[in-house]
């Protein structure tokens, strides 16, 4: 029996916001078009809505959410709602589940936004996706709301402080995959100072003690998350494992395993549109091991002889499957 998938981060969204004549069928373009998740048994897809800091960014995560609901309704022989219905159906179930993510709060709130148009951008965009898998507050550079990942000393900003405080109550994980270190301390504290009850996450995040990028996350962090009982995305990036050692891969989820994540590490592979990158050193962005979507059922097959069945069970699906489920409680 094929193993279903449950992943955690793609950015198919983007790819159909700004690219001309973008198809989420076209396998030529993107490793997470539709038909590589169908061939990888991908049973569900976190779909993230991603912008940089600009100006324009808040229209494009606009824009994003509105395609998001477009797949629903134009694509639904082959997609659905990842909503508790779908969780409680899952065997059964033939379909895509598919939910949003906010990948950047910049997409939220630009740098020159008004509270209150923050507070209708949050509204429309929860409107149009029905509910949210998870919100990172920065990309990889500094926002109003704090210090991404290749930023060091910008921590918590009180912008991010006042987003977390209206993301409380709302069952929205905060993720942990592009905050700098001072940031994700600076989460943790204020959601347990305030007693906020934000889930937390890292939907796309290898481990910096395997390999040492801004990108991973500490033992520290990554402990603290497998404590508060979220889940650790493994991200299948070369640049984030290990860009000449393709086994390094297997290795970051073993070590997922070995600092107590049995029931939090799953997968969060990032594949997006790679043809207008500028860095010609990150191509190829991934091994062919995993080099797109369809690669799963071959991952899994590797993987066999190296973790117990509920292991293997668990990373592809159930414990992200079983994260959700609690939170729709």
């Amino acid at each position: 029996m094929k193993i279903p998938i449950l992943d955690m981060h793609c950015d198919l969204l983007s790819y159909l916001a700004r690219i001309p004549n973008a198809n989420a069928y076209s396998k030529e373009d993107i490793a997470c078009a539709i038909p590589f998740l169908q061939e990888g048994n991908v049973r569900a897809q976190i779909l993230a809505i991603y912008t940089d800091v600009k100006p324009e960014s808040m229209d494009l995560a606009k824009r994003q959410a509105e395609i998001f609901s477009d797949l629903l309704s134009k694509s639904e022989q082959d997609v659905a709602y990842l909503d508790s219905g779908f969780i409680e159906s899952w065997e059964q179930q033939k379909r895509i589940g598919i939910k949003a993510s906010v990948e950047n709060a910049a997409g939220i709130g630009n740098e020159e936004a008004s509270w209150q148009e923050i507070y209708s951008q949050f509204d429309f965009i929860l409107e149009k996706v029905k509910s949210l898998a998870y919100i990172s507050l920065t990309h990889h550079t500094e926002n109003r709301f704090g210090g991404g990942n290749y930023t060091e000393g910008i921590g918590l900003k009180d912008d991010g402080k006042k987003l977390l405080d209206y993301m409380a109550g709302k069952n929205i994980p905060v993720d942990l995959s592009h905050t700098s270190d001072l940031l994700a301390e600076g989460i943790l504290n204020h959601i347990d100072s305030n007693s906020l009850g934000i889930p937390v996450i890292a939907s796309h995040s290898n481990f910096r003690e395997l390999w040492n990028h801004p990108r991973n996350l500490t033992d520290e962090f990554a402990k603290e998350i497998i404590h508060r009982e979220g889940i650790i995305g493994v991200n299948f990036l070369r640049a984030f494992l290990d860009p000449e050692v393709p086994e390094r891969l297997f290795d970051h989820i073993f070590h997922g395993f070995q600092i107590g994540g049995e029931k939090s590490i799953c997968f969060g592979a990032d594949y997006f549109y790679t043809k207008d990158f500028k860095d010609p050193d990150r191509f190829p962005f991934y091994f062919p091991l995993v080099e797109n979507a369809g690669k799963y059922p071959s991952l899994l097959k590797s993987l066999e002889d190296k973790l117990s069945a509920e292991n293997l069970e668990g990373l592809a699906f159930r414990n992200a499957l079983e994260f959700y489920r609690k939170l729709q409680r």
